[in-house]
Protein backbone atom coordinates (compact mmCIF):
# COMPACT_ATOMS: atom_id res chain seq x y z
CA UNK A 1 0.00 0.00 0.00
CA UNK A 2 1.38 3.69 -0.92
CA UNK A 3 2.20 5.77 1.97
CA UNK A 4 -0.18 8.37 1.10
CA UNK A 5 -2.90 5.86 1.25
CA UNK A 6 -1.93 4.07 4.51
CA UNK A 7 -2.13 7.46 5.62
CA UNK A 8 -5.55 8.30 5.10
CA UNK A 9 -6.61 4.40 6.14
CA UNK A 10 -4.86 4.94 9.45
CA UNK A 11 -6.83 7.90 9.66
CA UNK A 12 -9.84 6.51 8.65
CA UNK A 13 -9.56 3.90 11.52
CA UNK A 14 -8.45 6.19 14.17
CA UNK A 15 -11.80 7.93 13.44
CA UNK A 16 -13.93 4.99 13.83
CA UNK A 17 -11.90 4.08 16.62
CA UNK A 18 -12.83 7.28 18.52
CA UNK A 19 -16.32 7.62 17.62
CA UNK A 20 -17.22 3.68 18.65
CA UNK A 21 -14.91 4.30 22.34
CA UNK A 22 -17.10 7.44 22.33
CA UNK A 23 -19.84 5.37 21.81
CA UNK A 24 -19.34 2.89 24.14
CA UNK A 25 -18.43 5.23 26.99
CA UNK A 26 -21.21 7.17 26.51
CA UNK A 27 -22.67 3.76 27.94
CA UNK A 28 -20.44 3.69 31.31
CA UNK A 29 -21.42 7.26 31.49
CA UNK A 30 -24.83 6.32 32.63
CA UNK A 31 -23.97 3.53 34.38
CA UNK A 32 -21.74 5.29 36.53
CA UNK A 33 -24.85 7.35 37.86
CA UNK A 34 -25.45 3.78 38.76
CA UNK A 35 -22.49 3.16 41.01
CA UNK A 36 -20.69 1.01 38.34
CA UNK A 37 -16.86 1.31 38.26
CA UNK A 38 -14.73 1.18 34.62
CA UNK A 39 -13.43 -2.13 35.22
CA UNK A 40 -17.26 -3.29 35.62
CA UNK A 41 -18.73 -1.66 32.94
CA UNK A 42 -16.08 -3.44 30.34
CA UNK A 43 -16.40 -6.86 32.59
CA UNK A 44 -20.36 -6.58 31.93
CA UNK A 45 -19.50 -5.32 28.10
CA UNK A 46 -17.33 -8.63 27.60
CA UNK A 47 -20.24 -10.87 28.80
CA UNK A 48 -22.79 -9.54 26.70
CA UNK A 49 -20.51 -8.97 23.58
CA UNK A 50 -19.40 -12.82 23.99
CA UNK A 51 -22.92 -13.87 23.59
CA UNK A 52 -23.83 -11.48 20.85
CA UNK A 53 -21.14 -12.85 18.56
CA UNK A 54 -21.24 -16.09 19.81
CA UNK A 55 -25.01 -15.77 18.58
CA UNK A 56 -23.50 -13.96 15.25
CA UNK A 57 -21.57 -16.68 14.19
CA UNK A 58 -24.40 -19.22 13.92
CA UNK A 59 -25.76 -17.71 11.12
CA UNK A 60 -24.81 -17.24 7.14
CA UNK A 61 -21.45 -17.20 6.64
CA UNK A 62 -20.28 -18.83 9.43
CA UNK A 63 -23.07 -21.51 10.31
CA UNK A 64 -20.65 -22.49 13.60
CA UNK A 65 -22.09 -24.03 16.42
CA UNK A 66 -22.79 -22.06 19.56
CA UNK A 67 -20.71 -23.26 22.52
CA UNK A 68 -23.48 -21.37 24.61
CA UNK A 69 -26.44 -24.08 25.46
CA UNK A 70 -29.61 -22.40 23.44
CA UNK A 71 -31.28 -21.81 26.72
CA UNK A 72 -29.16 -18.80 27.60
CA UNK A 73 -28.35 -17.55 24.36
CA UNK A 74 -28.45 -13.81 22.65
CA UNK A 75 -31.93 -14.44 21.20
CA UNK A 76 -33.27 -15.31 24.84
CA UNK A 77 -31.59 -12.46 26.35
CA UNK A 78 -33.20 -9.44 24.06
CA UNK A 79 -36.15 -10.90 24.32
CA UNK A 80 -36.57 -10.30 28.01
CA UNK A 81 -37.04 -6.78 30.12
CA UNK A 82 -37.14 -5.79 34.01
CA UNK A 83 -36.64 -8.40 36.64
CA UNK A 84 -37.21 -11.01 34.55
CA UNK A 85 -34.23 -9.93 32.03
CA UNK A 86 -32.24 -9.41 35.78
CA UNK A 87 -33.21 -13.22 36.62
CA UNK A 88 -32.27 -14.53 33.32
CA UNK A 89 -28.54 -12.68 33.23
CA UNK A 90 -27.75 -13.74 36.42
CA UNK A 91 -28.60 -17.05 35.73
CA UNK A 92 -26.38 -16.98 33.07
CA UNK A 93 -23.38 -15.72 34.14
CA UNK A 94 -23.48 -18.21 37.12
CA UNK A 95 -24.23 -21.43 34.68
CA UNK A 96 -21.87 -20.29 32.29
CA UNK A 97 -19.13 -20.15 34.82
CA UNK A 98 -19.65 -23.36 35.53
CA UNK A 99 -18.51 -24.41 31.56
CA UNK A 100 -14.96 -25.40 30.30
CA UNK A 101 -12.74 -23.85 27.50
CA UNK A 102 -12.96 -19.93 26.37
CA UNK A 103 -16.82 -20.37 27.61
CA UNK A 104 -15.34 -20.66 31.14
CA UNK A 105 -12.73 -18.50 31.05
CA UNK A 106 -15.11 -15.74 30.14
CA UNK A 107 -17.50 -16.34 32.60
CA UNK A 108 -15.32 -18.10 35.36
CA UNK A 109 -16.77 -15.75 38.82
CA UNK A 110 -19.14 -13.53 36.84
CA UNK A 111 -21.59 -11.59 38.86
CA UNK A 112 -24.18 -9.12 37.54
CA UNK A 113 -22.79 -5.67 38.45
CA UNK A 114 -25.88 -3.89 36.63
CA UNK A 115 -28.51 -2.38 39.78
CA UNK A 116 -31.47 -1.04 37.11
CA UNK A 117 -33.07 -3.61 34.98
CA UNK A 118 -33.43 -0.88 32.25
CA UNK A 119 -30.57 0.40 32.32
CA UNK A 120 -28.95 -3.51 31.66
CA UNK A 121 -31.95 -3.05 28.74
CA UNK A 122 -30.51 -0.52 27.45
CA UNK A 123 -27.40 -1.68 27.05
CA UNK A 124 -28.40 -5.00 25.29
CA UNK A 125 -30.59 -3.60 22.99
CA UNK A 126 -29.36 -0.26 21.93
CA UNK A 127 -25.89 -0.74 21.85
CA UNK A 128 -24.98 -4.13 20.96
CA UNK A 129 -27.93 -5.79 19.38
CA UNK A 130 -27.53 -3.18 17.17
CA UNK A 131 -24.26 -4.03 15.58
CA UNK A 132 -23.18 -6.74 13.66
CA UNK A 133 -19.70 -7.95 15.97
CA UNK A 134 -18.21 -10.89 14.08
CA UNK A 135 -18.17 -9.08 10.58
CA UNK A 136 -17.32 -5.61 12.25
CA UNK A 137 -13.06 -4.97 10.82
CA UNK A 138 -11.20 -6.70 14.03
CA UNK A 139 -9.28 -2.90 13.62
CA UNK A 140 -11.90 -1.29 14.59
CA UNK A 141 -13.25 -3.20 17.60
CA UNK A 142 -10.06 -4.09 18.65
CA UNK A 143 -8.60 -1.15 18.89
CA UNK A 144 -12.09 0.35 20.48
CA UNK A 145 -11.87 -2.51 22.94
CA UNK A 146 -8.22 -1.81 23.51
CA UNK A 147 -9.34 1.61 24.20
CA UNK A 148 -11.73 0.98 26.96
CA UNK A 149 -8.73 -1.39 28.74
CA UNK A 150 -7.09 1.72 28.45
CA UNK A 151 -9.23 4.13 30.45
CA UNK A 152 -10.06 1.55 32.78
CA UNK A 153 -6.29 1.32 33.65
CA UNK A 154 -6.38 5.19 34.09
CA UNK A 155 -8.33 4.94 36.46
CA UNK A 156 -6.67 4.95 39.55
CA UNK A 157 -8.82 3.31 41.95
CA UNK A 158 -9.30 0.57 40.19
CA UNK A 159 -5.57 -0.85 40.19
CA UNK A 160 -6.14 -2.05 36.90
CA UNK A 161 -3.22 0.32 35.44
CA UNK A 162 -0.71 -2.92 36.57
CA UNK A 163 -1.68 -4.79 33.95
CA UNK A 164 -1.65 -2.16 31.01
CA UNK A 165 2.10 -1.41 29.68
CA UNK A 166 2.04 1.16 27.61
CA UNK A 167 1.51 0.71 23.73
CA UNK A 168 4.13 2.44 22.35
CA UNK A 169 6.62 0.96 24.71
CA UNK A 170 5.52 -2.67 22.79
CA UNK A 171 5.55 -1.36 19.51
CA UNK A 172 8.89 -0.37 19.47
CA UNK A 173 9.71 -4.05 21.84
CA UNK A 174 7.90 -5.30 19.10
CA UNK A 175 9.55 -3.98 16.12
CA UNK A 176 13.32 -4.40 17.10
CA UNK A 177 12.38 -8.35 18.65
CA UNK A 178 10.76 -8.73 14.54
CA UNK A 179 8.83 -11.94 15.50
CA UNK A 180 8.50 -14.18 12.35
CA UNK A 181 5.81 -16.58 10.91
CA UNK A 182 6.28 -19.91 12.63
CA UNK A 183 7.98 -18.33 15.62
CA UNK A 184 6.27 -19.73 19.03
CA UNK A 185 5.71 -16.33 21.06
CA UNK A 186 4.67 -16.31 25.04
CA UNK A 187 3.64 -13.65 27.32
CA UNK A 188 4.21 -15.48 30.84
CA UNK A 189 2.77 -12.26 32.29
CA UNK A 190 0.01 -11.20 29.90
CA UNK A 191 -1.94 -8.71 31.35
CA UNK A 192 -4.87 -7.59 28.93
CA UNK A 193 -2.60 -9.03 25.77
CA UNK A 194 -0.49 -6.43 24.55
CA UNK A 195 2.33 -7.90 23.63
CA UNK A 196 0.79 -10.97 22.29
CA UNK A 197 -1.66 -8.61 19.96
CA UNK A 198 1.24 -6.57 19.20
CA UNK A 199 3.25 -9.49 18.01
CA UNK A 200 0.27 -10.80 16.09
CA UNK A 201 -0.06 -7.99 14.27
CA UNK A 202 3.68 -7.48 13.50
CA UNK A 203 3.84 -10.79 11.48
CA UNK A 204 0.44 -9.94 9.51
CA UNK A 205 2.03 -7.28 8.37
CA UNK A 206 5.14 -7.49 7.53
CA UNK A 207 4.54 -10.98 5.91
CA UNK A 208 1.56 -10.23 2.76
CA UNK A 209 1.81 -13.59 1.40
CA UNK A 210 1.43 -15.84 4.50
CA UNK A 211 -0.78 -19.14 3.53
CA UNK A 212 -4.00 -20.20 4.88
CA UNK A 213 -2.72 -22.65 7.20
CA UNK A 214 0.17 -20.15 8.45
CA UNK A 215 -2.64 -17.70 9.26
CA UNK A 216 -4.90 -20.44 11.05
CA UNK A 217 -1.42 -21.42 12.96
CA UNK A 218 -1.06 -17.77 13.92
CA UNK A 219 -4.38 -17.16 14.90
CA UNK A 220 -4.61 -20.55 17.12
CA UNK A 221 -1.57 -21.97 17.75
CA UNK A 222 1.27 -19.49 17.77
CA UNK A 223 0.06 -17.09 20.65
CA UNK A 224 0.49 -18.70 24.30
CA UNK A 225 0.15 -16.48 27.42
CA UNK A 226 -0.18 -16.94 31.39
CA UNK A 227 -2.31 -14.51 33.60
CA UNK A 228 -2.49 -15.30 37.32
CA UNK A 229 -5.48 -12.91 37.97
CA UNK A 230 -9.27 -14.45 37.06
CA UNK A 231 -10.25 -10.83 35.99
CA UNK A 232 -7.95 -9.99 33.99
CA UNK A 233 -7.61 -13.05 32.15
CA UNK A 234 -11.24 -12.71 30.76
CA UNK A 235 -10.46 -9.45 29.47
CA UNK A 236 -7.49 -10.52 27.84
CA UNK A 237 -9.59 -13.26 26.39
CA UNK A 238 -11.90 -10.98 24.67
CA UNK A 239 -9.67 -8.47 24.05
CA UNK A 240 -7.67 -11.33 21.74
CA UNK A 241 -10.66 -12.42 20.33
CA UNK A 242 -12.32 -9.18 19.01
CA UNK A 243 -8.62 -8.87 17.16
CA UNK A 244 -9.52 -12.07 15.43
CA UNK A 245 -6.75 -14.60 17.74
CA UNK A 246 -8.14 -17.71 18.99
CA UNK A 247 -11.87 -19.02 18.52
CA UNK A 248 -14.78 -20.38 20.18
CA UNK A 249 -12.71 -23.73 20.39
CA UNK A 250 -9.41 -22.50 21.23
CA UNK A 251 -8.04 -19.50 23.93
CA UNK A 252 -4.57 -19.26 24.44
CA UNK A 253 -4.24 -17.98 28.10
CA UNK A 254 -3.69 -19.85 30.46
CA UNK A 255 -5.27 -18.47 34.40
CA UNK A 256 -2.23 -20.03 36.18
CA UNK A 257 0.51 -18.60 38.59
CA UNK A 258 3.53 -19.05 36.04
CA UNK A 259 5.77 -19.26 38.23
CA UNK A 260 4.72 -21.94 40.32
CA UNK A 261 6.54 -24.75 37.65
CA UNK A 262 7.96 -24.91 34.52
CA UNK A 263 5.52 -25.51 32.07
CA UNK A 264 7.50 -27.53 29.66
CA UNK A 265 6.58 -25.41 26.87
CA UNK A 266 9.37 -23.81 24.82
CA UNK A 267 9.25 -20.86 22.72
CA UNK A 268 11.07 -18.52 20.50
CA UNK A 269 10.08 -15.61 21.66
CA UNK A 270 9.25 -14.17 24.80
CA UNK A 271 7.47 -10.66 25.42
CA UNK A 272 6.74 -10.12 28.81
CA UNK A 273 6.37 -7.18 31.61
CA UNK A 274 6.20 -8.96 34.55
CA UNK A 275 3.67 -7.52 37.79
CA UNK A 276 5.60 -4.97 39.86
CA UNK A 277 6.04 -5.65 43.65
CA UNK A 278 8.97 -6.98 45.02
CA UNK A 279 7.69 -9.68 46.91
CA UNK A 280 5.91 -12.29 46.91
CA UNK A 281 4.11 -13.37 49.84
CA UNK A 282 0.66 -15.28 51.79
CA UNK A 283 -1.26 -13.56 54.08
CA UNK A 284 -2.02 -16.05 56.83
CA UNK A 285 -4.49 -15.25 59.46
CA UNK A 286 -3.99 -17.63 63.05
CA UNK A 287 -6.52 -18.93 65.25
CA UNK A 288 -6.95 -15.89 67.69
CA UNK A 289 -6.54 -13.95 64.97
CA UNK A 290 -2.86 -13.18 64.48
CA UNK A 291 -1.37 -11.97 60.84
CA UNK A 292 1.48 -13.51 60.03
CA UNK A 293 3.15 -13.10 56.46
CA UNK A 294 4.62 -16.17 54.51
CA UNK A 295 7.20 -15.14 52.15
CA UNK A 296 6.16 -17.50 49.03
CA UNK A 297 10.39 -18.98 48.37
CA UNK A 298 9.86 -19.79 44.84
CA UNK A 299 12.20 -23.54 44.46
CA UNK A 300 12.76 -25.06 41.00
CA UNK A 301 15.46 -27.15 39.50
CA UNK A 302 15.57 -24.90 36.79
CA UNK A 303 16.58 -21.79 38.48
CA UNK A 304 19.65 -20.77 39.62
CA UNK A 305 18.82 -19.62 42.95
CA UNK A 306 16.18 -19.56 45.15
CA UNK A 307 14.60 -16.28 46.04
CA UNK A 308 11.53 -14.58 47.06
CA UNK A 309 11.74 -11.36 44.79
CA UNK A 310 9.26 -12.18 41.85
CA UNK A 311 11.10 -9.99 39.34
CA UNK A 312 14.24 -12.39 39.39
CA UNK A 313 12.56 -15.25 39.27
CA UNK A 314 10.73 -14.07 36.49
CA UNK A 315 14.12 -13.47 34.93
CA UNK A 316 14.67 -17.04 35.50
CA UNK A 317 11.77 -18.31 34.48
CA UNK A 318 11.88 -16.46 31.11
CA UNK A 319 15.26 -18.21 30.76
CA UNK A 320 13.69 -21.81 30.95
CA UNK A 321 10.67 -20.73 28.65
CA UNK A 322 12.97 -20.17 25.60
CA UNK A 323 14.12 -22.42 23.00
CA UNK A 324 17.96 -22.44 22.42
CA UNK A 325 18.61 -19.31 20.11
CA UNK A 326 15.33 -18.03 21.59
CA UNK A 327 15.18 -14.28 21.84
CA UNK A 328 13.44 -12.27 24.92
CA UNK A 329 12.46 -9.01 26.00
CA UNK A 330 11.39 -8.69 29.89
CA UNK A 331 10.62 -5.34 31.18
CA UNK A 332 12.68 -5.27 34.39
CA UNK A 333 12.61 -2.68 37.84
CA UNK A 334 16.27 -1.31 38.12
CA UNK A 335 16.60 -3.28 41.46
CA UNK A 336 16.93 -6.42 39.17
CA UNK A 337 20.12 -4.72 37.59
CA UNK A 338 21.92 -3.83 40.99
CA UNK A 339 20.37 -6.22 43.61
CA UNK A 340 23.18 -7.91 45.37
CA UNK A 341 22.79 -11.63 46.74
CA UNK A 342 20.52 -13.79 44.45
CA UNK A 343 20.22 -10.54 42.02
CA UNK A 344 23.92 -10.88 41.62
CA UNK A 345 23.54 -14.57 41.21
CA UNK A 346 21.24 -14.25 38.65
CA UNK A 347 22.84 -11.33 36.61
CA UNK A 348 26.17 -13.28 36.29
CA UNK A 349 24.79 -16.78 35.38
CA UNK A 350 22.71 -14.73 32.74
CA UNK A 351 25.63 -13.01 31.42
CA UNK A 352 27.34 -16.48 30.96
CA UNK A 353 24.78 -18.35 29.89
CA UNK A 354 22.94 -16.18 27.74
CA UNK A 355 23.91 -13.59 25.04
CA UNK A 356 22.58 -10.17 27.06
CA UNK A 357 22.90 -7.90 24.72
CA UNK A 358 20.37 -5.01 25.20
CA UNK A 359 18.97 -2.46 27.41
CA UNK A 360 16.92 -0.46 27.54
CA UNK A 361 16.75 2.56 30.34
CA UNK A 362 12.83 3.72 30.43
CA UNK A 363 12.05 7.35 31.92
CA UNK A 364 10.07 7.62 34.69
CA UNK A 365 6.36 8.48 34.37
CA UNK A 366 5.10 5.84 31.76
CA UNK A 367 3.22 3.26 34.05
CA UNK A 368 0.30 3.26 35.78
CA UNK A 369 1.83 1.69 38.87
CA UNK A 370 3.54 4.98 40.14
CA UNK A 371 7.05 4.49 41.50
CA UNK A 372 8.55 2.32 38.96
CA UNK A 373 11.99 3.08 37.22
CA UNK A 374 12.12 0.50 34.68
CA UNK A 375 14.43 -1.16 32.03
CA UNK A 376 14.24 -3.02 28.78
CA UNK A 377 16.70 -6.35 29.00
CA UNK A 378 16.69 -7.85 25.73
CA UNK A 379 19.07 -11.66 25.54
CA UNK A 380 19.08 -14.60 23.45
CA UNK A 381 19.35 -18.32 25.74
CA UNK A 382 22.48 -20.32 24.40
CA UNK A 383 23.55 -23.69 24.76
CA UNK A 384 26.23 -25.05 27.52
CA UNK A 385 29.81 -23.02 26.85
CA UNK A 386 32.71 -23.03 29.06
CA UNK A 387 33.46 -19.25 27.67
CA UNK A 388 30.54 -16.31 28.79
CA UNK A 389 27.94 -16.23 25.61
CA UNK A 390 27.75 -12.45 26.21
CA UNK A 391 30.36 -10.39 24.58
CA UNK A 392 29.12 -6.92 24.62
CA UNK A 393 26.24 -4.85 26.28
CA UNK A 394 24.47 -2.07 24.16
CA UNK A 395 22.81 0.58 27.05
CA UNK A 396 20.21 3.11 25.63
CA UNK A 397 19.37 5.75 28.18
CA UNK A 398 15.97 6.65 27.54
CA UNK A 399 15.89 8.26 31.25
CA UNK A 400 18.18 10.68 31.69
CA UNK A 401 16.59 14.11 30.93
CA UNK A 402 13.95 12.97 29.47
CA UNK A 403 10.30 13.68 31.14
CA UNK A 404 7.08 11.77 30.61
CA UNK A 405 3.67 12.03 32.24
CA UNK A 406 0.50 10.23 31.54
CA UNK A 407 -1.43 12.75 31.07
CA UNK A 408 0.20 15.79 29.84
CA UNK A 409 3.17 14.27 28.43
CA UNK A 410 2.53 10.88 27.19
CA UNK A 411 4.89 8.63 25.60
CA UNK A 412 4.99 8.26 21.90
CA UNK A 413 6.09 5.49 19.18
CA UNK A 414 8.82 8.46 17.93
CA UNK A 415 10.08 9.10 21.31
CA UNK A 416 11.22 5.59 20.42
CA UNK A 417 12.43 5.71 17.14
CA UNK A 418 16.06 6.59 17.81
CA UNK A 419 16.60 3.37 20.36
CA UNK A 420 14.93 1.27 17.18
CA UNK A 421 16.97 2.55 14.75
CA UNK A 422 20.61 2.43 17.23
CA UNK A 423 19.42 -1.28 18.05
CA UNK A 424 19.50 -1.52 14.57
CA UNK A 425 17.44 -5.27 14.23
CA UNK A 426 18.15 -5.84 10.71
CA UNK A 427 21.96 -6.62 11.80
CA UNK A 428 22.15 -5.91 15.53
CA UNK A 429 25.81 -7.06 15.54
CA UNK A 430 26.36 -3.90 13.09
CA UNK A 431 26.14 -1.48 15.70
CA UNK A 432 27.55 2.28 16.01
CA UNK A 433 27.74 4.17 19.29
CA UNK A 434 26.35 7.72 19.40
CA UNK A 435 28.30 7.85 22.85
CA UNK A 436 31.98 9.09 22.40
CA UNK A 437 34.04 11.68 24.35
CA UNK A 438 33.70 13.75 21.49
CA UNK A 439 29.59 13.43 21.45
CA UNK A 440 29.09 13.06 25.64
CA UNK A 441 25.79 13.74 24.91
CA UNK A 442 25.21 10.67 23.19
CA UNK A 443 22.29 8.07 24.53
CA UNK A 444 23.88 4.67 22.97
CA UNK A 445 27.30 2.95 23.76
CA UNK A 446 28.80 -0.54 24.81
CA UNK A 447 30.46 -1.88 27.90
CA UNK A 448 32.05 -5.32 27.25
CA UNK A 449 31.22 -8.12 29.61
CA UNK A 450 34.97 -7.88 31.23
CA UNK A 451 33.88 -3.90 32.52
CA UNK A 452 30.62 -5.35 33.45
CA UNK A 453 31.46 -8.13 35.55
CA UNK A 454 34.11 -6.34 37.48
CA UNK A 455 32.02 -3.76 38.35
CA UNK A 456 30.27 -4.48 42.41
CA UNK A 457 27.88 -7.06 41.79
CA UNK A 458 28.08 -6.95 38.72
CA UNK A 459 25.72 -4.36 38.54
CA UNK A 460 24.29 -3.21 34.93
CA UNK A 461 22.81 0.17 36.63
CA UNK A 462 25.14 2.04 34.69
CA UNK A 463 24.33 5.70 33.64
CA UNK A 464 26.80 8.07 31.99
CA UNK A 465 24.80 11.32 30.86
CA UNK A 466 25.07 14.77 33.25
CA UNK A 467 21.34 15.24 34.34
CA UNK A 468 20.89 18.84 33.23
CA UNK A 469 18.23 19.48 36.11
CA UNK A 470 21.17 19.19 38.65
CA UNK A 471 23.07 21.77 37.44
CA UNK A 472 20.87 24.34 35.08
CA UNK A 473 17.78 25.47 36.98
CA UNK A 474 16.53 26.68 33.22
CA UNK A 475 16.52 23.08 32.28
CA UNK A 476 13.58 22.28 34.59
CA UNK A 477 10.87 20.14 33.89
CA UNK A 478 7.67 21.59 33.78
CA UNK A 479 6.02 22.18 37.02
CA UNK A 480 3.49 18.87 36.26
CA UNK A 481 6.39 16.74 35.04
CA UNK A 482 8.02 17.73 37.76
CA UNK A 483 5.46 17.33 40.64
CA UNK A 484 4.86 13.87 39.11
CA UNK A 485 8.28 12.74 39.33
CA UNK A 486 8.38 13.98 42.74
CA UNK A 487 5.59 11.54 43.40
CA UNK A 488 7.28 8.94 41.25
CA UNK A 489 10.27 9.10 43.69
CA UNK A 490 8.46 8.83 46.83
CA UNK A 491 6.46 6.41 45.93
CA UNK A 492 9.36 4.52 45.04
CA UNK A 493 10.64 5.19 48.20
CA UNK A 494 7.79 4.45 50.21
CA UNK A 495 7.88 1.06 48.14
CA UNK A 496 11.48 0.05 49.79
CA UNK A 497 10.36 1.46 53.08
CA UNK A 498 7.72 -0.85 52.99
CA UNK A 499 9.66 -3.76 52.21
CA UNK A 500 12.17 -3.39 55.02
CA UNK A 501 9.53 -2.80 57.60
CA UNK A 502 7.84 -5.97 56.08
CA UNK A 503 11.10 -8.07 56.61
CA UNK A 504 11.94 -6.61 60.18
CA UNK A 505 8.21 -8.12 60.80
CA UNK A 506 6.41 -4.64 61.59
CA UNK A 507 3.24 -4.37 61.29
CA UNK A 508 2.09 -1.52 58.50
CA UNK A 509 -1.45 -1.20 59.86
CA UNK A 510 -0.23 -0.66 63.81
CA UNK A 511 3.73 0.32 63.56
CA UNK A 512 4.08 -2.59 66.00
CA UNK A 513 6.54 -5.46 65.58
CA UNK A 514 4.54 -8.90 64.27
CA UNK A 515 5.23 -12.70 65.09
CA UNK A 516 6.82 -14.18 61.78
Amino acid sequence: MPTSERGADFEKRAVDRSAFVQKLWAYCNVLRDDGMSYGDYVEQLTYLLFLKMADERTKAPYNQTSPVPEKYGWPSLIKKDGDELFDYYRHTLETLGTQKGLLGLIFNKSQNKFQDPAKLRRLVVDLIDKEQWVSMSADVKGDAYEGLLEKNAQDTKSGAGQYFTPRPLIQAIVDVMGPKPEEMICDPACGTGGFLLAAHDYVMNHNANLTRDQRKKLKEETLKGWELVQATARLCAMNMLLHGIGSQDFEPIVVADALAADPGDRFDLVLTNPPFGKKSSTTIVGEEGKVNKERDIVERGDFWTTTSNKQLNFVQHVKTLLKQNGRAAVVVPDNVLFEGGAGETIRRKLLQECDVHTLLRLPTGLFYAQGVKANVLFFEKKPASETPWTKTVWIYDLRTNRHFTLKTKPLKREDLDEFVSCYNPENRHARTATWSEEAPEGRWRSYTYDEIVARDKASLDISWLKDESLSDSDNLPDPDVLAAEIVEDLEAALAQFREIAADLGVSEETGEATDT
